[in-house]
């Protein structure tokens, strides 16, 4: 009830559309998942599906999605488990449901798997290199996307990665784009983690990508 809440004043904010997790205060079963996502469709918002099992602990499987996908209560889906097996299981259960790229460091495989857009974090921090990397990856330029996608991925796999907003932020600090501290009750990176991602995104820099 509290999600459909927060869609219908999405909805009359004039969004387009909502992502939504299914329920994550528990493991919840597949009647519940559905449930879930037909009480929050009653706001009447076309609704991206945002698959996280690592986090939430509920597995949107392919012939989940399909199920809901089917019934009319979800239009895309956002991909985060890494798996680019599933965009082809995807496809062929549930064909006309748009996967959307989930994690930066599958954009490259996700994009030839059929993707149709990119849910996107080292963008905040590299926008120029990042977004020709998207492009070509979803043009399927392999001669274009690949030497970027190679330079860039020792940033982009902290995206799948507990400290993703920490890096991001202390990426775009660096690229000199203001991130800043997060907010708790998330922590500053550790130093060893910092001081990957500072050579990270410093390697990179120097390199021209921006």
């Amino acid at each position: 009830a509290e999600s459909r809440r927060w869609a219908e004043q999405a909805r009359d904010a004039g969004c387009a559309s909502v992502m939504l997790l299914p329920p994550n205060s528990y493991r919840a079963d597949e009647r519940t998942v559905i449930d879930h996502y037909r009480e929050v469709a009653k706001a009447g918002l076309p609704i991206v599906a945002y698959n996280n099992p690592y986090d939430t602990k509920v597995d949107l499987t392919p012939a989940l999605l399909a199920r809901l996908f089917d019934e009319g209560l979800i239009v895309a889906v956002k991909e985060f488990t890494g798996d680019v097996r599933r965009a082809y299981e995807i496809a062929e259960l549930a064909p006309g449901l748009d996967v959307l790229i989930g994690t930066d460091d599958v954009v490259l495989e996700l994009a030839l798997a059929g993707a149709k857009g990119w849910v996107a974090g080292f963008p905040n921090s590299l926008p120029a290199s990042t977004v020709a990397l998207y492009r070509a990856a979803m043009a399927h330029d392999l001669e274009s996307a690949l030497p970027l996608y190679r330079a860039l991925h020792p940033l982009l796999r902290w995206d799948a990665k507990t400290e993703f907003v920490q890096a991001i932020k202390l990426s775009m600090d660096l690229a000199g784009r203001y991130g800043g501290p997060c907010r708790p009750p998330r922590l500053p990176l550790t130093d060893e983690h910092a001081t990957a991602v500072r050579a990270a995104t410093e390697k990179v820099l120097a390199e021209g990508l921006r």
